[in-house]
């Protein structure tokens, strides 16, 4: 009865104590996360964040002609919020008129003067005109009476008949010449009235236009739709405050919200790998939850460098299919685009690999209850996973980090790997290390080779080496014990 009791107390304790090996040992070394290889498709994606925007969108422009009296920019005196809903026609800004208003005062003073050009050049062409008819009526009149002196001179002598003809001769010359000067002046006093009358027509059809382009500075919206603030050059976006230029005077944007795009930037070691049509999934920082699909639809094939960034950057945008009332423009999104899939590859995360030499890639494998260092062959590698090529097969478990259980430096090679790894190989030999050494108390300085010779003791006494004994102190021995790799000075 007793061999009985004890045998069935020494199986229970053999049990107890292969629980505690395997599952207490586990239980302690609670940092030690092992994950399994599994065949998979493999997926090389690049992660990008990027901002909603609509694929189509209404303009809310302001004035277009703000260049042609000369004002390059014009800042928003009041702008209604972001995101509100808006009527066709309804307010939406206005812009500050003061510089126009300062340009239109000119203008009326140049009115003005232009308008007593006008009346004073007109009043002038008219004397003028007048004095150049009565001069030819005079003329005319002069002609007829040295006709009358003519024919009262039959009875005269000769000579004075040809005087009179002679001064007939020069009334008619002059009467003709005059009406000539008249013809010239006519048409010189015309076309003098026509270019005050420019100027004057000129100046009234800017500051006419000036008086309507301050009707425009009021801001209306083009059609229905939600208020979105247009973003200038350096990407911010336009408010209150901002400046609108006059070569592109939009002010904000009625999106079309059943078409959205994201609007990302790739960086130039990456954009290689993005082609249009390419999938994408989609996630919103406003909603963790939801994922969303999409596609590349364009990559830019210019460069740009971004704010506070010193490397150059691609644009792309992905349309995001389908339709999702929950999204909204400027919304922050994180895209994952499927660069290539390749299908049933041998995959581990990437935290599971270490690296040794410089060459040598490994991981930290379980093989029942030990844990080897295995080299393996890598492949592709994405954002979380990476492509084992050889050196592992399908369920074998690997450690996600530096297992707690102390390891030796022996790695297990793969043949595969041989004649590929870079010169510094494993096997060679290690350059010699300068011996170890160690400070005994009296401050000299002796290696281990010294301390082997000695038997791993060395006799000495106090206040040698350059050092003074102290009152009442007495000489001892030191002995240094050798543990391992690491040594102890120990007193007997």
């Amino acid at each position: 009865m007793k061999t009985k009791l004890l045998i069935t107390l020494g199986v229970i304790l053999v049990v107890v104590l292969t629980i505690y090996m395997v599952f207490g040992r586990d239980a302690g070394e609670g940092a030690d996360i092992l994950v399994t290889a599994e065949v998979r498709n493999f997926q090389l994606t690049i992660e990008t964040t990027g901002e909603l925007e609509a694929k189509n969108s209404e303009e809310i422009l302001g004035p277009s002609n703000l260049r042609n009296f000369r004002i390059w920019n014009v800042n928003i005196q009041h702008i209604i919020d972001e995101g509100t809903l808006v009527k066709k026609g309804q307010y939406v800004a206005q812009l500050d008129p003061s510089e126009l208003e300062g340009r239109i005062k000119d203008a009326e003073n140049d009115l003005e003067l232009r308008e007593s050009q006008f009346i004073q050049t007109q009043l002038d062409t008219a004397l003028q005109m007048r004095q150049s008819r009565d001069e030819l009526i005079n003329l005319q009149y002069a002609v007829e009476e040295q006709k009358l002196r003519l024919e009262q001179s039959q009875f005269e002598p000769p000579a004075t008949i040809k005087q009179v003809e002679i001064d007939l001769d020069k009334a008619r010359r002059a009467l003709t010449q005059a009406r000539e000067n008249y013809k010239i002046k006519l048409q010189q006093n015309r076309e003098k009235m026509r270019e005050v009358y420019a100027n004057l027509s000129k100046v009234k059809r800017e500051y006419t236009a000036m008086l309507d382009l301050k009707q425009s500075f009021r801001i209306s919206a083009p059609e229905d739709g939600m208020l979105i603030y247009h973003k200038g050059f350096d990407g911010r976006p336009i408010k209150e405050g901002s400046q609108v230029s006059g070569w592109n005077p939009v002010v904000a944007t009625l999106p079309d919200l059943s078409q959205m795009l994201s609007r990302t930037f790739v960086n130039e070691v990456d954009i290689r790998k993005v082609a249009i049509g390419q999938s994408v999934n989609i996630g919103l920082d406003a909603f963790p939850e939801k994922r969303l699909k999409g596609r590349v639809i364009s990559v830019a094939n210019v460069g740009e460098q971004r704010p506070n960034s010193d490397s150059k950057v691609f644009q792309v945008n992905i349309e995001v299919l389908g339709i999702d009332e929950t999204l909204r423009p400027a919304m922050t999104t994180s895209n994952t685009i499927i660069a290539k899939t390749i299908p049933d590859m041998l995959q581990v995360p990437l935290e599971s690999l270490h690296n040794q030499y410089d060459s040598i890639t490994y991981v930290f494998k379980r093989e029942g209850m030990s844990i080897i260092k295995q080299e393996v062959e890598v492949g592709e590698t994405n954002t979380n996973d990476a492509i084992i090529l050889a050196g592992l097969d399908p369920g074998d478990r690997v450690y996600l980090s530096l297992p707690t259980q102390s390891l030796g430096d022996e790695i297990r090679l793969v043949p595969e790997m041989d004649g590929r790894r870079s010169p510094k190989q494993p096997d060679e030999a290690a350059p010699e290390e300068m011996p170890p050494t160690i400070t005994l108390p009296d401050g000299r300085t002796v290696t281990m080779e010294q301390l082997r010779q000695s038997g791993g003791q060395m006799q000495m006494k106090r206040g040698e080496g350059g050092q003074r004994q102290r009152p009442g102190q007495s000489s001892d021995t030191t002995k240094v014990k050798k543990e391992g790799k690491g040594t102890e000075a120990v007193k007997p």
